[in-house]
């Protein structure tokens, strides 16, 4: 099936999707977030195979998402680290679990929690405020262009 890309769209969802719109690409800046730095390690710690690994590993890259380094132990490996672009994803990676945990879930399904690393609690849910603080659901909003 032949992909369609959305680099030209007037709407940034569409333009984001273009580049991190596949679950590998997600799962990918997920675990990179967590630590992983090796291509082994993503690809044991996801399950992909290689060649898909290799091409979403090199999507990141073109988009600055992730770098290559010196891998940090002084061997002749490469590593994987994210960008500030890539870590920029992280209150997209909290909204996408935070919704799975409401409604990818049975109830009483046990699920993996992302807690403060300090108080070890759970993050409150992520809320969109307008600039004045107020607290902005989908209808409160509207779409318009950009100057």
């Amino acid at each position: 099936m032949k992909r369609t890309s959305h680099g030209a769209a007037l709407c940034p969802i569409a333009r984001s999707l273009d580049v991190i719109g596949d679950w590998w690409s997600l799962l990918i800046v997920r675990n990179a977030m967590m630590g992983t730095r090796r291509f082994g390690d993503f690809q044991k710690q996801l399950g992909v195979a290689k060649n898909i690994l290799s091409a979403r590993l090199r999507t990141l890259a073109e988009h600055g998402i992730i770098a290559t380094a010196p891998a940090s132990d002084g061997s002749a490996y490469k590593e994987y680290v994210l960008t500030a672009k890539g870590r920029a994803l992280f209150p997209v990676l909290v909204a996408l679990r935070q919704w799975g945990e409401e409604f990818a879930y049975q109830p009483g399904e046990s699920f993996s929690k992302l807690v403060d690393r300090e108080t070890r609690l759970p993050l409150r849910k992520l809320e969109i405020r307008s600039r004045d603080g107020r607290l902005l659901q989908q209808g409160d909003t509207t779409v318009v262009m950009s100057a």
